[in-house]
């Protein structure tokens, strides 16, 4: 992911250092596994662990530039860094890498990234939700027209608007703690998996150093289902954000301007044109969002490896990993910030709600006329005959509101009074049920 729409403490987790100082690892906790089973001198694997630390702490960009001298050399990332850590550690270096082969390291390299990633996401998810509450419990009583088909349904809340996104996004955290699970694992068994050359009490104990769980069966490589699932929780993630993004953009236009995004002082949103104010932020959200997404089906794709292992998943997951977790990362903090600070007009809900002359009540209108004996068939006809009148002669000079309407057709107010008629067409009947929801969203 570029710079521009990348976080250093994200970025961090896919860095050469990085990488290098969980390859590291792994080689010193499966030395002072062996050294547990006198497989190697214990003496090895302390020397080894002293300083193998010490190379790591001081590792620098010599370091790097002497690795990829080595796999200029050699074609293979991980005999290179071998080779180099060799240099670091002397003789007892031999003792390194014993039994195992390379998927051991990589593998369980990316569960270990996979899952220090996953938890910055979890803090950002955090962040996202803490937002939607608190715009949510302030609007939950803010009356703002409902939209199907991009057209004016119903009244509904703003917050309870919000409250879907906020459980939306709650479903989402938890399909990323069950990835996190499900990726991390660890896989030290060897050559096509089959621990031949390796005691599995060696997995065990890496694993466990690491907080990760033993591979059920590696088949040297740690099979990619686990893989696939992370990357689709991540899309669905993404999705959600567009669904929010797209809402703020939707009502930011200049026909709602129900709400916007914060507009900064000195901030321009036009080389041309002084006056706008535009929806950038959830413009690059929907982006990035597709980015993410992007990650899916090379995942899928990568589950159906030859036999035991090929390295065909390699060359996308170097790609999609990082720029995935980076980029899903920036925009989950971006919503953050978005949604903390949006700016939102409850008069401008209120102007659009009675823009059509009531007819968004028609709905309930349909239910008081069929309570005071109508047929469903019968009331359905006359409240439409009076809301396409409505609607049709819309700030016309003859036009009228879709309550004189209904009042002018002795029909109507043959079985329902005006002061009936004008309970069923309050808008705050359509928030008797919002508490309710709250409760089970917000559990308060």
């Amino acid at each position: 992911m570029v710079p521009r729409y990348s976080r250093p403490a994200m970025t961090a987790i896919w860095s050469a250092e990085n990488r290098y100082k969980i390859w590291f690892e792994i080689e010193a906790l499966a030395c002072e596994a062996m050294a547990n089973l006198g497989t190697i001198p214990r003496e090895a694997a302390e020397t080894i662990r002293r300083r193998g630390d010490e190379a790591m702490a001081a590792f620098s960009e010599a370091d790097l530039a002497r690795i990829d001298e080595i796999e200029a050399e050699t074609r293979h990332d991980v005999i290179a860094f071998l080779t180099w850590l060799a240099e670091k550690i002397g003789p007892d270096s031999r003792f390194v890498h014993l039994g195992m082969t390379s998927s051991d390291v990589l593998d369980t390299c990316l569960s270990v990234q996979l899952q220090q990633a996953t938890d910055l996401l979890l803090q950002d998810m955090d962040a996202v939700l803490a937002a939607l509450r608190k715009q949510a419990f302030a609007h939950r009583n803010t009356v703002t027209i409902g939209r199907s088909h991009g057209i004016h349904a119903e009244p509904t809340s703003f917050g309870l608007k919000l409250a879907g996104h906020y459980a939306e996004f709650a479903r989402n955290r938890k399909r990323l703690e069950t990835a996190r699970s499900e990726i991390a694992v660890c896989a030290i068994s060897g050559a096509v998996g089959t621990f031949a050359h390796l005691d599995p009490a060696i997995e065990a104990f890496v694993a466990e150093k690491l907080g990760l769980a033993c591979e059920d069966v590696s088949t040297q490589v740690i099979p990619r289902d686990r893989h696939a699932a992370y990357f689709c929780a991540l899309a669905v993630t993404a999705s959600a954000i567009e669904r929010l993004a797209t809402e703020v953009r939707h009502l930011q236009r200049s026909e709602l301007r129900e709400a916007e995004e914060f507009f900064h002082p000195g901030q321009k949103g036009s080389s041309a044109m002084p006056h706008k104010r535009n929806p950038v932020l959830s413009e690059n959200l929907t982006g990035l969002a597709r980015l993410v997404r992007s990650a899916a089906v090379p995942a899928l794709e990568n589950v159906a490896l030859w036999h035991e292992r090929d390295i065909s998943h390699s060359s996308v997951e170097r790609n999609i990993a990082p720029d995935a977790t980076i980029g899903l990362d920036f925009a989950l903090m971006r919503l953050a910030g978005m949604m903390d600070k949006l700016l939102i007009y409850p008069e401008r809900m209120e102007a659009n709600l009675n823009a059509l002359g009531g007819v968004v009540h028609s709905g309930e209108v349909l239910l008081a006329l069929a309570k005071a004996g109508f047929s469903r068939e019968d009331a359905y006809r006359l409240v439409q005959k009076h809301a396409m009148a409505t609607w049709t002669l819309l700030g016309k000079p003859e036009g009228r509101s879709f309550r004189e309407n209904l009042l002018s057709d002795p029909e109507v107010t043959q079985h329902i009074t005006p002061s009936a008629l004008d309970a069923a067409m309050r808008s705050e009947n359509h928030l008797v049920a919002v508490d309710d929801i709250f409760k089970k969203v917000f559990g308060a």
